[in-house]
């Protein structure tokens, strides 16, 4: 099993590297750091990580030439399970707010707004408890109460409530987990998320939509 994980100069490579082979590693899984889209095109399993704002990333991901389109092949035609993590999840989204208005990947329908938590800080930043919203092969064995970690000030509100897989409360709900089809995107990290997160990435490396 190759295992894409996309070097757009937006994420943090290096621990979620490790984090995708301790788990894989019983699994066969080849973790791949890539910025080649014919690479990307034929792993059998797609990261997007992301950090920092939602446009510089999106521009970032538009500048590695042939990604956008060898993503859109592999996830949207042949099914390959994909995975969004923090700005690489809100990347899924139809449109973000952040500083200005950007086209998303629209795989997901959506917009990508600030977080409005009166009396809390903002970012939304460490460890909160997670509610599952609906049961999801990626979440098995992850429940109600279990904690994971966070650093963000802007959330995914999905159009669709079945995308919603899980929630955090900061304030008011705040979107943790979504997924469509062979598409799913954490706004935590799950590489720092202790045993919640490498659970969810095993989930992943063995799930089959």
């Amino acid at each position: 099993m190759k295992v894409a994980l996309i070097d757009y100069d937006s994420g943090n490579l290096h621990s979620a590297q490790k984090a995708f082979q301790k788990m894989g590693r019983d699994l066969g899984a080849r973790i791949v750091v890539t910025s080649d889209p014919d690479t990307a095109l034929r792993a059998d399993r797609i990261v997007l990580p992301g950090d920092g704002a939602f446009p510089a990333c999106r521009a970032a991901l538009g500048q590695v030439d042939g990604m956008a389109e060898a993503l859109r092949e592999a996830v949207l035609t042949r099914g390959v399970p994909f995975i969004g993590i923090c700005v690489g999840m809100q990347m899924l989204a139809t449109t973000g707010h952040e500083y200005r208005r950007t086209a998303g990947l629209d795989w997901i329908g959506g917009e990508v707004t600030a977080i409005a938590a009166p009396g809390l800080k903002v970012p939304h930043m460490g460890w909160n408890d997670l509610v599952i919203d609906r049961p999801h092969p990626v979440l098995d064995g992850i429940a109600t109460g279990d904690h994971a970690y966070f650093v963000h000030s802007w959330q995914f509100r999905v159009t669709d409530p079945a995308h919603l897989l899980a929630h955090v409360d900061y304030g008011g709900p705040v979107t943790a987990v979504v997924g469509s089809d062979n598409i799913v995107g954490t706004q935590f990290h799950p590489e720092k998320s202790q045993t919640v997160g490498l659970r969810l990435i095993a989930n992943f490396l063995r799930w089959n939509p």
